[in-house]
């Protein structure tokens, strides 16, 4: 009997700590996200898709008709159009997923004093963590669907395989999510939330965007491919075009990476934070 009780001890010893960060709920955290946007966040959500469809029909329609046709992966010669097309959509899916799981997340966190409130109950950071990445995935998601339905309608997906941007969209816009809300664990201030979009601009316009990688001298090509956009830019890009190299498991392995550090940084802030 004694060695069967501290068995038993030991064993709830051992999972005690994960009990405390995960209590498998996270889809309360989703529920409650998805009330709140129902009824007041919709239109937020909604105008955050079309500034990357704008800059496709200016760049893409009206510079790319000076433009004429580029080299693409693989050196295949496409329009201008379809050689920022993809790049776009990975900023969208970046876009959705950061505005999400970072100025959504700061005002939860320091205003609403929302996740203190969860946190008392029987959720774990893990559970909060799973669920406002999940809703920010969910934004990256949908506008990711409408933005290839867009390239769809240009004639700007020549292959089923295009098809597979969907999925792909929704890790790049995991890989900012986890790590967007990880990061916005540290702001205090509205000042401080200014860096986010100092990050972003300079990434979305040098990302090789809308412009080769090889423009740039060498030692900035190095920092440019470095930055977590240009990969999504370039995975994107080969799936348009069907073509596939070992840089593309280089691309994925990347934000897998990047999912991993960022779901353990958020779990571990907030853990730090609110479980004192």
């Amino acid at each position: 009997m004694s060695r069967v009780a501290a068995g038993d001890y030991v064993l709830s010893g051992s999972t005690r700590p994960l009990a405390a960060l995960y209590s498998r709920n996270a889809k309360a955290v989703i529920a409650r996200g998805l009330l709140a946007t129902r009824s007041s966040n919709w239109l937020i959500m909604v105008s955050g898709f079309f500034e990357p469809v704008l800059y496709l029909v200016s760049m893409g329609v009206g510079l790319g008709a000076l433009v004429g046709t580029v080299e693409g992966p693989g050196g295949q010669e496409i329009s201008y159009a379809a050689y920022i097309a993809p790049a776009l959509l990975a900023v969208s899916a970046m876009n959705g997923a950061v505005y999400d799981s970072t100025w959504n997340v700061f005002f939860k966190m320091n205003f609403a004093k929302l996740y203190q409130g969860m946190l008392y109950t029987s959720l774990g950071p893990l559970d909060v963590a799973i669920g406002e990445i999940f809703l920010a995935l969910l934004r990256g998601a949908l506008y990711a669907t409408g933005f290839t339905v867009v390239m769809a309608l240009m004639g700007l997906l020549t292959t089923p395989v295009a098809l597979l941007v969907i999925p792909a969209s929704v890790l790049i816009a995991f890989g900012f999510a986890s790590f967007g809300m990880g990061i916005t664990s540290f702001m205090k201030t509205f000042q401080q939330m200014e860096w986010i979009n100092f990050v972003m601009l300079p990434m979305f316009l040098f990302s090789a965007t809308f412009y080769p990688l090889g423009v740039y001298p060498q030692g900035i090509q190095w920092f440019i491919q470095a930055l977590p956009l240009w990969h999504g830019v370039e995975l994107l890009r080969q799936i348009t075009v069907a073509t596939f190299t070992p840089a593309t498991t280089i691309h994925l392995g990347y934000f897998l990476a990047m999912i991993a550090v960022g779901m353990l940084l958020t779990t571990l802030r907030l853990r730090k934070l609110f479980l004192r």
